[in-house]
């Protein structure tokens, strides 16, 4: 497994739709290795292949544990992700993001939804999310069609900068924050 370099907004593959995998085999595999230790090194909670500067519809995602939610503190695999359902109920949260290091801001996103998709060998799978998990997995969903938080923010008083110090220590306290305190990476 290799660390790979997390790419910023002036990498056009950021902004492209990916493409849907039809091919798992060896090279996704070893993407999927890749982007799980990339992500876990960041350190995050989600990471899109786009991020990784590969134009493929997969997503991995790793909330840290909650003990109120069973969907959390696994780690989710989803190649061709898909919402199948959104709920009308929307929740405003701060967000921040591995391909947009120093800034964080207030995004509103489905308070929980139903995706399908498949896991990392081809098989179909049908996931319902909430909360913390349901808005790590809309981020990441993002990413595969080339949409980042930040246009997603329509208020420019809700957008910040974040120092570099601050963002190592919310890096290092993520795994410890409970989701409503933490902002996601």
């Amino acid at each position: 497994m290799t660390i790979r370099e997390i790419i910023q907004p002036d990498n056009p593959v950021l902004r492209q739709k990916a493409k849907k995998v039809g091919n798992f085999g060896k090279s996704l595999q070893t993407l999927i290795d890749d982007m799980i230790e990339t992500m876990r090194a960041a350190p995050g909670v989600g990471l899109a292949a786009p991020q990784v500067a590969v134009s493929q519809r997969v997503i991995v995602v790793e909330p840290p544990q909650d003990e109120d939610d069973p969907m959390s503190g696994k780690l989710y695999v989803v190649v061709n992700p898909e919402i199948v359902r959104a709920s009308k109920e929307m929740e405003e949260g701060v967000e921040g993001c591995l391909s947009v290091p120093g800034w964080a801001g207030m995004v509103s996103r489905h308070v929980s939804l139903t995706l399908k998709g498949q896991d990392r060998y081809g098989k179909p799978l049908r996931l319902k999310v909430h909360g913390y998990v349901a808005r790590i997995f809309q981020h990441e969903l993002d990413h595969i069609d080339g949409i980042l938080f930040i246009d997603r923010i329509t208020d420019p008083e809700k957008i910040w900068p974040v120092p570099p110090a601050e963002e190592a220590e919310a890096g290092e306290k993520l795994e410890e924050a409970a989701p409503v305190e933490q902002g996601m990476r």
